[in-house]
C-alpha cells in the first residue's frame, strides 16, 4: 500500500494503464512491491528457460550416442579390414570409454553447445572437428601414458573420421528439428528491438519472413512512437529499457545504430549485461559474409573491418580447375542420360533437340547458352502475348503452367536435365558451375546500376538463386541473392553451393 494512497486509488491507477506494461512495472516499483513482481516474472520466465535447457540436455544425449556410434563403426570397420586378435579390440574399447571425458572437454572447450558459436553449420562443423581433435589428442595421450604398445594407427584415423562424420551428421539432423520447432512456434526468444528508425523496423520484418531464426519480438525501445507494426508496438524510451525487458520477459535485444547515440548504447550494453542480457548490435552493412568481417580496436573505439573480396591470381586458377573438373566429371556420367533425352525431345515435339540462346555473361559480353530443348519452336514468339499471365516481378518472367512446355520438356525441366549442356559451356569458359543465372539482353537492359554488378564474374548454371527456390522467389530475392555471392565470392562458397544443389535437384524443388 503506498503511503497516503488507498487501494482503490492504486486499483484505478492500474486500470488506466492496461495494456501499458512499462506504466505497470514503474506503478507496481513505486508501490514497493517490485520483488514480488520480479519473483513472478523469474518463476514465468523459467519456462522457457527449462524448455532451452530440455533441449540441450537432449542435444548432449543425441551427441553421446553418435559418439558412441562412430566408435562402433571404427571397431567394426577395423574388424572387417585388418582382423586383430580379440583381446587387441577389447583393449582398443576400454581405451575409448577411458577417453570420453576428453571428447566432453573438447566439446565444451569448442563451444559446441552454445548457440551463437554455430548459428552456421560451417561454424558447427568447424567446431566439432578441433573437439573432436581435443578427444583424440587425450585418448592418444592416455595410451601413450599406460604404454600400450598394441595401439592401432589404422584404428586411432578410423576413431576420428567416424566419430567426427557421426557427430556431424547429428547436428544435421538436429539443426532440422530445431528449424521446424522454431516455425511451429517453439523453442522462441524474446527480444526487443532498441530503435524505431527504418532500419529497426525493418529487423522486425525480417525476423517475422524467417520464423526459423527462433526470434520473437516483443515491443520496441525508442525516443518516437511509430505506432503498431506487425502487432508490435513501441513499450517505451531508453530509460524504460530495463522495466521493459523485465515486463515482457525479453531475453536480448537487438540494437539499431541508426536511432540511437554512441553514450546511449554504451551505457546499454554496460546495463543489460550486468543483468545478464543478450545484447546484439545490427549495422547497415548487409549481405556481407561473416567471415569477411573482423572487429579491431583502436584507442579504446571497436571498428568492423571488412576484408576485399579478390577475384583473380590463384583463386581464379583454383576456381577455373574445380569448374573444369565438376564439369568433366558430370558431363561423361551424364551423357546417357543426355542422349535419351535428346531421343525423347526428337520423338515429342518437332525442332532441334538443342535450344541456342543469346545471353549476357561476363563483364556485359554476350554469348550463346546451350540447353535442351523444353518448349515449342515457337516460344520466343509467344512471349509477348503470355506477358499478362507473368508470375515474377521485375525483369523475369515464369509461368507456373507454360503452355509452351513440351511433355517431355516438363520432366527434364523438373529434373534439371535441359541444362546439361551448360556443362560446355563452363568447359569453353564462357560460364562457371556456380554463379548468378545467365541473363537475357532484354532483362539487362531493364536493370539498375547496382544490379550490374552481378556481371563481375561469371554466370553459373546453379547458384544461390537456384537452391532458394528459383521459380519462387521474387526479384528483389533474386537479386539479393546474385549479389551476395558476387560481394562474397569464394571456392568455398561453390563448393558448399554445389553440394546443396545435389539435394535440390534430387528433390526437383522450385523448377517449372
Amino acid at each position: 500500500k503506498r503511503k497516503g494512497v488507498g487501494m482503490g486509488a492504486i486499483t484505478r491507477d492500474i486500470a488506466s494503464t492496461e495494456g501499458n506494461e512499462v506504466a505497470i512495472v514503474n506503478l507496481v516499483t513505486q508501490c514497493g512491491v517490485v520483488e514480488t513482481v520480479t519473483s513472478q516474472t523469474a518463476t514465468v520466465s523459467a519456462t522457457p528457460r527449462r524448455k532451452f535447457l530440455d533441449m540441450k540436455g537432449r542435444l548432449i544425449v543425441g551427441d553421446a550416442s553418435a559418439l558412441m556410434f562412430g566408435g562402433a563403426m571404427a571397431l567394426a570397420i577395423q574388424r572387417a579390414v585388418r582382423p586383430v586378435p580379440r583381446f587387441v579390440w577389447t583393449d582398443h574399447l576400454a581405451l575409448f570409454f577411458i577417453g570420453l571425458p576428453f571428447f566432453a572437454f573438447g566439446a565444451g572447450m569448442n563451444h559446441l553447445y552454445r548457440a551463437r558459436d554455430n548459428e552456421r553449420a560451417s561454424q558447427e562443423w568447424l567446431n566439432i572437428v578441433k573437439a573432436v581433435g581435443t578427444g583424440m589428442a587425450g585418448l592418444v595421450g592416455v595410451a601413450f601414458g599406460l604404454q600400450y604398445k598394441d595401439l592401432s594407427r589404422l584404428w586411432v584415423v578410423l576413431v576420428a573420421v567416424t566419430v567426427t562424420a557421426a557427430l556431424i551428421i547429428d547436428r544435421m539432423i538436429a539443426r532440422r528439428i530445431f528449424a521446424r520447432m522454431r516455425r511451429d512456434g517453439q523453442l522462441r526468444r524474446r527480444i526487443v528491438i532498441v530503435g524505431t528508425d527504418a532500419h529497426a523496423i525493418g529487423l522486425l520484418h525480417r525476423f517475422h519472413r524467417r520464423p526459423e531464426l527462433g526470434y520473437e519480438v516483443v515491443g520496441f525501445v525508442g525516443a518516437d512512437d511509430i505506432g503498431e507494426r506487425a502487432g508490435v508496438r513501441v513499450l517505451g524510451g531508453f530509460d524504460d529499457l530495463l522495466p521493459v525487458m523485465s515486463a515482457t520477459e525479453a531475453v536480448g535485444v537487438v540494437v539499431s545504430l541508426g536511432s540511437v547515440t554512441s553514450e546511449v548504447v554504451n551505457q546499454m550494453v554496460r546495463k543489460l549485461t550486468d543483468a545478464s542480457y543478450h545484447i546484439a548490435i545490427s549495422t547497415s552493412l548487409h549481405d556481407i559474409d561473416v567471415s569477411r568481417i573482423r572487429s579491431q580496436q583502436m584507442d579504446g573505439v571497436t571498428f568492423t573491418y571488412v576484408e576485399s573480396v579478390i577475384r583473380t591470381g590463384w583463386r581464379a586458377l583454383a576456381k577455373r580447375g574445380f569448374d573444369v573438373a565438376v564439369a568433366s566429371t558430370i558431363l561423361v556420367v551424364s551423357t546417357p542420360i543426355i542422349a535419351i533425352a535428346a531421343l525423347c525431345i526428337k520423338f515429342d515435339s518437332p525442332g532441334p533437340v538443342l535450344f541456342r540462346q543469346r545471353r549476357v555473361g561476363l563483364d556485359g559480353r554476350q554469348f550463346r547458352v546451350l540447353k535442351l530443348r523444353s518448349m515449342t519452336i515457337d516460344a520466343e514468339e509467344r512471349k509477348e502475348a503470355l506477358r499478362d499471365q507473368n508470375e515474377m516481378d521485375g525483369a523475369l518472367f515464369k509461368i507456373t503452367n507454360d503452355p509452351r512446355i513440351t511433355r517431355v520438356g516438363r520432366v527434364i525441366r523438373k529434373l534439371s536435365i535441359d541444362e546439361l549442356p551448360q556443362l560446355l559451356n563452363v568447359l569453353a569458359g564462357s560460364m562457371s558451375m556456380v554463379g548468378p543465372r545467365p541473363a537475357l539482353p532484354d532483362e539487362v537492359a531493364e536493370w539498375s546500376p547496382e544490379v550490374r554488378d552481378r556481371l563481375r564474374v561469371l554466370p553459373g548454371i546453379t547458384g544461390l538463386w537456384q537452391i532458394s527456390g528459383r521459380s519462387g522467389t521474387t526479384f528483389e530475392e533474386y537479386k539479393r541473392l546474385d549479389l551476395y555471392y558476387v560481394d562474397n565470392w569464394s571456392l568455398r562458397h561453390d563448393m558448399r553451393i554445389c553440394f546443396k544443389t545435389v539435394g535440390v535437384v534430387l528433390l526437383g524443388r522450385g523448377a517449372v
